[in-house]
């Protein structure tokens, strides 16, 4: 049986973000049961498929997952377990935001198996969470986290955001620390970039979300494509009123200052735009950057079987040899390990410096890549300027 990884989209909040550009909204409790029971009944239409298949992680994303009733996710995964084979010892996450979190929810997410859970902070500063427009403060945050501890949860993400508006360099610093103080296993530290059709792109205006946005795509938690935190650089004013966001050279020092104030706490970076202590990285996340198949299920959800991509209710897309390579190199150059050599030339038939010999000699001159012991990953320099490099390999 193939390894499989399973997302399963949560489309409902309690109140949009003023940054999100997520499938998700407000919804009534009869809108929220009537699509849990139609995701029940998707589900268990892919039976003949899971058959296939052994489920290696899962994770349950939004929207605010925590939303949901403990007995919607319970019949959630019992739809799942009655339709695919999960692996013993899976990795199964589930989104949170505090103040959508009761005991009742966290025993009732112990019992259907889940085991790592992802909690949406962002600050630790009341006044940037309010600019944000997220539903709850520093403190209910802290209630939620303890809650979670005394629950018996031992792998616990937490999900930080800089170049917020009107944050300072030292204001993100006192983030991090207060945060990794808590020891999560795994802290994912992103900054901001402007969405269309958010409020902040009515506020900051569309070239400030183009520039932003060309240059800080990538996947984060979950592996929706969300910012990260490499790739400095663009407008940092908004329009007349706006509170001002960092200049580009504070934004820079907040990404350099992630990296080394977590390293004083014990977290290692594994990926560009994430953290971890050893042997907590997140395995579903590694699936995403290494082309493990994955299963979406639920509204917008995306998915890659056989090579082929479509999103939910789309027509599936076959990967040509050449994206397949492109994808491989793309997302693999993520991880802070690099792109197996050896993986690339059983994969393709082909070595790497074979389709990619001329980029990667230009890359190692200009001290952008390096490789070591068998990997070619990106060097510190290459990291500050990530998305410009990985696009040397879109043949």
């Amino acid at each position: 049986m193939r390894p499989l990884e399973l997302y399963i989209h949560i489309p409902f909040c309690v109140r949009k973000c003023q940054y999100c550009d997520f499938l998700s909204a407000p919804s009534t409790a009869k809108e929220r049961q009537e699509y849990v029971k139609g995701l029940c009944r998707q589900i268990r239409s892919y039976g003949e498929t899971a058959k296939a298949y052994r489920v290696v992680s899962i994770f349950v994303g939004g929207g605010t997952p925590s939303i949901l009733e403990a007995g919607q996710i319970l019949d959630i995964f019992a739809a799942v377990y009655d339709t695919f084979a999960v692996e013993a010892g899976a990795e199964i996450t589930i989104e949170m935001n505090p103040g959508t979190v009761t005991e009742e929810k966290l025993a009732a997410y112990k019992k259907a198996g889940i085991n790592r859970l992802s909690i949406g902070l962002q600050s630790v500063k009341n006044d940037e969470l309010q600019t944000l427009g997220r539903i709850h403060t520093y403190e209910e945050f802290l209630k939620t986290y303890e809650l979670a501890r005394e629950a018996g949860y031992r792998n616990i993400n937490i999900d930080l955001m800089s170049a917020i508006p009107g944050q300072t360099v030292e204001g993100w610093e006192e983030t991090l620390r207060k945060a990794a103080e808590l020891r999560p296993e795994h802290i994912s530290a992103y900054s901001l970039i402007i969405e269309e059709g958010t409020p902040f792109y009515e506020r900051y205006g569309e070239r400030c979300a183009d520039e932003r946005h060309a240059e800080k795509r990538s996947i984060g938690e979950a592996g929706r494509v969300t910012a990260e935190g490499g790739n400095i650089g663009g407008v940092r004013h908004g329009i007349a009123g706006a509170m001002e966001l960092p200049g580009e050279e504070e934004e820079r020092q907040m990404y350099w200052r992630t990296k080394s104030i977590l390293e004083e706490y014990g977290y290692h970076r594994y990926e560009i735009s994430n953290y971890a202590l050893p042997g907590y990285e997140c395995r579903h996340n590694l699936g995403y950057w290494d082309r493990t198949e994955y299963l979406g299920i639920g509204a917008g959800a995306a998915s890659l079987m056989d090579n082929r991509r479509w999103d939910d209710g789309g027509e599936p897309a076959a990967l040509s040899r050449t994206e397949q390579m492109e994808e491989c190199m793309f997302l693999g150059l993520r991880k802070t390990e690099g792109v197996s050599k050896v993986r690339f030339e059983g994969e393709f038939g082909c070595s790497m410096e074979s389709v990619y010999g001329e980029v990667l000699e230009r890359m190692y001159g200009l001290g952008m890549m390096e490789e070591a012991e068998g990997y070619v990953r990106l060097t510190e320099r290459g990291i500050d300027v990530s998305n410009g490099v990985m696009c040397e390999f879109l043949l």
